[in-house]
């Protein structure tokens, strides 16, 4: 959940506060729950909402994205972790540069594993926009990186 809240606000000390305030709001609304979804659907819910409140609010302040999000450590040889980093790095980047609306359904998606329901159900929108988004943003992605696995 804090890399979620991290890929909208782009720094490392807010999305704790952020996700101190989820937990805080979860614990205090539970009884609310509704058991229409998951409840990790439910929580998702609440810290993107928190995290949307938070960019509205006066508080924020653009800040430079990191680049090493998403890198993963795997039993390679230097050269390859090279590259894989290298490849992570610039594909991370990318996906930053995707406008909002794209670039939360991707992370959700790809990086958070959810269904499209339930993306629908954390981001208050309609599951055909949704796939529509998801659609777009794979597109703009595979026009920028366009050749990047070319290599192998």
């Amino acid at each position: 959940m804090k890399r979620l809240i991290f890929s909208y606000v782009g720094e490392w000390q807010q999305p704790e506060d952020l996700t101190q305030e989820v937990f805080i709001t979860v614990f205090l609304k539970i009884d609310t729950f509704k058991e229409k979804s998951s409840l990790k659907t439910w929580i998702y819910k609440i810290a993107v909402n928190k995290t949307k409140d938070y960019l509205r609010s006066w508080h924020y302040k653009k800040t430079t994205l990191s680049n090493n999000l998403f890198f993963i450590k795997h039993d390679n040889s230097v050269e390859e972790e090279f590259i894989m980093k290298e490849r992570s790095n610039y594909i991370s980047t990318e996906v930053f540069k995707l406008p909002i609306k794209y670039r939360e359904i991707i992370l959700l998606y790809y990086y958070k594993d959810f269904s499209l329901s339930e993306i629908a159900a954390i981001t208050n929108i309609n599951s055909s926009t949704v796939r529509t988004r998801l659609a777009r943003g794979r597109n703009i992605l595979e026009r920028k990186l366009g050749g990047i696995f070319d290599e192998e």
